[in-house]
């Protein structure tokens, strides 16, 4: 069993001997904090102070960084501590403990309000222009990729083409044709409840039309790629980085953005019209089952309606957007993907900000085209 720890306190004319001994570890803690918090102020109240540790037989880090307190309170009023008998093993420790806060906790001074919020819009602003030039390096090697591919079309991965095709377009399609056809029946919903107030039931069916074939049914398909598919495209490269794969590529000469960011964007580029044209049918459709069972118009009067409110013009305008938008989706989703670094969070924070970017940048030129 280990000794009790001990600190005797002497008296000594004006100054103070505090003599130590037994187990100076973590076992005895309590012990040692009522020993020192009791000597402290005796110790503070002496012009001179002896500590003699020589009969300390075990000493931990706890015990040494008690002793270093009882040393620091003794000298707080510029005290003379004059400390012995330590045996030499236990140097090492004590000095370390001396070294441990030596200056004190000091305050910061509130941060400006003004010049922390003009950080910030700075940070913003060049993570937005790193961002940038990121897309356009990325569109830049695509578009490299591409040209060497129509030179020399046997360069172009085939297989791995059809395979993310049939990923993000076929295996797409249920989902897709889902959302669209509650959009739809939504807008149709909504819009007879409100019409049907003016005696205008009818222009419901031309608000479905256009709203879906113009805006709705390439924007919620577009979004829900970037969710979908780009997720999963950064996902896929992150992890492949993570893993070194793509410095193996490039270690065995092969291009990267060739082998996997070219058939991943082409097969999304071919997707996304053909999800845009499914998701508008299944929209219109879903409009005219509820105006049918909710409003009351006949299917034969839905689709004279619809013949007359919309033409060619409104479903080319929603058509032409659908490569674009799923261009933007692929260049962000693999350019996020191979800013991974080695970690899981990295991982996961590059594919969250692939997801937030694409759906951002697809509102904004969903909205660029609509005012063009």
């Amino acid at each position: 069993m280990t000794p009790t720890p001990r600190l005797n306190c002497t008296q000594t004319g004006d100054g103070l001997r505090l003599v130590g001994g037994g187990s100076w570890t973590a076992e005895h803690s309590e012990v040692l904090e009522r020993l020192i918090d009791a000597a402290v102020p005796q110790a503070a109240g002496a012009c001179h102070v002896l500590i003699d540790t020589a009969d300390i037989g075990d000493l931990d880090t706890l015990g040494a960084w008690l002793l270093e307190r009882l040393i620091r309170g003794a000298s707080r009023g510029g005290n003379q501590v004059q400390l012995v008998g330590l045996a030499p093993r236990y140097g090492e420790l004590t000095n370390e403990m001396h070294r441990v806060n030596v200056l004190g906790r000091t305050l910061e001074p509130a941060p400006n309000r003004a010049l922390t919020a003009l950080d910030k819009l700075g940070r913003v602003t060049s993570q937005l222009g790193s961002d940038l030039v990121e897309f356009v390096s990325i569109l830049g090697a695509v578009s490299c990729a591409l040209g060497r591919v129509a030179l020399h079309p046997r360069r172009l991965r085939f297989t791995s083409t059809v395979y993310q095709l049939f990923r993000v377009g076929w295996l797409a399609v249920p989902i897709m044709a889902l959302i669209t056809f509650l959009i739809g029946g939504i807008i149709a919903q909504q819009g007879l409840f409100h019409f049907r107030k003016f005696g205008a039931d009818a222009y419901v069916v031309d608000m479905v039309g256009i709203l879906v074939l113009r805006e709705i049914g390439v924007l919620i398909v577009s979004i829900m790629s970037a969710g979908r598919s780009g997720s999963a495209y950064t996902a896929e490269l992150g992890s492949m980085k993570m893993r070194e794969e793509i410095d193996a590529l490039r270690t065995m000469g092969f291009d990267p953005v060739e082998i996997l960011i070219l058939p991943r964007i082409v097969a999304l580029v071919c997707a996304l019209p053909i999800l845009a044209f499914i998701g508008s049918m299944a929209a219109l459709y879903g409009g005219g089952l509820v105006a049918w069972l909710y409003g009351g118009m006949s299917p034969a009067v839905y689709v004279a309606r619809l013949r007359e409110a919309i033409s060619l013009t409104h479903f080319e305008v929603g058509m032409v957007k659908a490569p674009f938008m799923a261009l933007v989706i692929g260049i962000v989703a693999c350019s996020e993907g191979l800013k991974v670094n080695g970690s899981a969070e990295s991982l996961g924070m590059q594919t969250t900000a692939s997801v937030v970017k694409s759906i951002f940048l697809v509102i904004v030129l969903d909205g660029l085209f609509a005012i063009s």
